[in-house]
């Protein structure tokens, strides 16, 4: 929002809304001339808001933030409609002057004297607004927490949130079952190693064994040999 001395911005005033707490909001008053500028702020409702700084100078080309902060509320609003509103009132000022020089009569409407009155109306917002895209749901899956505009808790969250209290404890007695399973196994499949390589063992000694007497009594068989054909030359002889 602009008009001929002041450059306002937000255009509107907008506070988080939450039961039993303070909200804030602030605004930018920027000079667009070459003169010192004297403001004022006004509200419908002061006991309501505090304004800071709620008067000031503006020096020129330069800016200026005022806070408005809202006391806590009892009760919701119908439909977060919020009837306030605020004036902001602003006046050429004389150069070098300060905060402290500004007065009520500064802002009084004379002849051949401007002062600008700019209106802004209040807007409450959600302090937790929900997420701009939905998410899915899908078969299986806790439903999704939502929250209302008032801030409280929807019973699907409170639901959801005590099924994932629970899920940690069944998954981790369901990761020890598992555990213990595979633990088993490996116990089982290392002794049906062991034994395995102990009848290799077993059958590597009795080949061996084998082996080696057979070569004994091949090694008789041939010497017996020898000797009969060496004593049948002897007797020719």
């Amino acid at each position: 929002m602009t008009g001929d001395l002041l450059n306002i911005q937000p255009s509107e005033l907008k506070f988080p809304f939450e039961l039993r707490k303070q909200s804030s909001c602030s605004m930018v008053l920027t000079n667009k001339t070459d003169k010192y500028v004297a403001f004022k702020v006004k509200t419908t409702n002061p006991k309501k808001y505090c304004v800071r700084p709620n008067s000031g100078i503006v020096l020129p080309g330069s800016s200026c933030n005022v806070t408005v902060t809202m006391q806590a509320q009892k009760e919701t609003p119908p439909d977060m409609q919020c009837k306030d509103k605020f004036l902001l009132q602003s006046v050429v000022a004389q150069d070098g002057v300060t905060a402290k020089d500004i007065t009520p009569e500064m802002f009084n409407r004379e002849e051949g004297k401007l002062v600008e009155e700019i209106k802004l109306r209040v807007v409450y917002i959600p302090a937790n607004p929900p997420s701009p895209v939905p998410e899915e749901s899908e078969e299986g899956s806790s439903p999704r927490a939502s929250v209302h505009e008032n801030g409280n808790w929807d019973a699907s969250l409170l639901s959801a949130v005590s099924r994932s209290l629970e899920e940690p404890k069944e998954k981790s007695s369901e990761a020890w079952t598992i555990i213990s399973k595979l633990t088993e196994e490996k116990t089982s499949a290392l002794q049906q190693n062991q034994k395995l390589h102990q009848e290799l063992e077993l059958m590597r000694k009795e080949i061996s064994k084998n082996r080696v007497s057979g070569f004994s009594l091949l090694f008789v068989i041939l010497v017996g040999l020898l000797g009969a054909v060496v004593g049948y030359f002897l007797k020719r002889t």
